[in-house]
């Protein structure tokens, strides 16, 4: 009996994407297939979307966060690629972007497309310190409605961003958390970034659209973690478990 096909994920960079081999090598962990390209070789070939069940934007610093943080590489996905991207969720595409892939997704106005449309309802503003910040953060999931949470028990993630505060008018807060989209949450004492609702990651009505600020994909190994020689050994990193809850969804689908 031939083996299942693995799932192909699209790992998609620009100029200034850093993080594309870690978020790559985390879906490889748990079975799937990946690609990486840069945004104008999928601009040469939207097709490709149509080839793939996952994609990818990983963190990083895409044109150099020119203008703010994600904006141009939001611009240019939706000027040149829009019809295909909305085709891809349509058909039931996953997708998630990583810090600066989460600004990106925001800013494009693929999440949280509250009414629908793909337009900008939230912002990913300054850390209220004024200071770009990398520590490790504690958080709580929800998995009511995101296909990457698997779980509500609490995961440690590290944090690196100076843009990374997620802001928000109270109606649409209010309407995210309805809709079950808050998929992430700091912990009290975490919310180091002044987040309104202390919101760390959403999702889209469909719960296959996932954003976040923590980096998933640089915990992935218990020797990631900072003070891995002084607590009790885990079989792995907290951030794999992400990874793998979207590949389980997308298997049961």
């Amino acid at each position: 009996m031939p083996a299942p096909m693995k799932p192909t994920v699209l790992v998609l960079r620009a100029a200034g994407t850093n993080c594309e081999a870690e978020t790559a090598y985390a879906f490889e962990l748990v079975g799937a297939k990946t690609i990486t390209l840069h945004v104008n070789a999928l601009r040469e070939r939207p097709a490709i979307l149509q080839e793939v069940q996952f994609l990818a934007i990983p963190g990083g610093f895409s044109y150099g966060d020119d203008v703010a943080s994600g904006r141009i590489f939001a611009n240019e996905l939706m000027s040149a690629l829009r019809n295909e991207l909305l085709g891809f969720i349509d058909r039931g595409g996953y997708a998630i972007g990583i810090c600066n892939g989460f600004q990106v997704l925001v800013k494009s106005g693929l999440l949280p497309r509250l009414n629908g449309e793909p337009t900008q309802q939230v912002s990913l503003a300054h850390n209220t310190s004024g200071l770009y910040t990398d520590r490790w953060v504690r958080l709580t999931g929800n998995p009511e409605r995101c296909a990457w949470i698997g779980d509500d028990q609490e995961v440690e993630l590290p944090v690196a961003h100076a843009e990374g505060r997620f802001t928000a008018p109270a109606d649409t807060i209010s309407a995210l958390e309805q809709a079950g989209q808050v998929a992430l949450r700091y912990t009290a004492e975490d919310n180091f970034n002044g987040s309104d609702g202390a919101i760390a990651g959403i999702c889209d009505p469909t719960g296959r659209v996932f954003g976040l600020m923590p980096h998933p994909e640089r915990f992935l190994r218990w020797e990631n973690h900072p003070n891995w020689t002084r607590l009790e050994r885990r079989r792995e990193g907290d951030g794999v478990r992400m990874f793998r809850a979207a590949m389980q969804h997308a298997k049961e689908s």
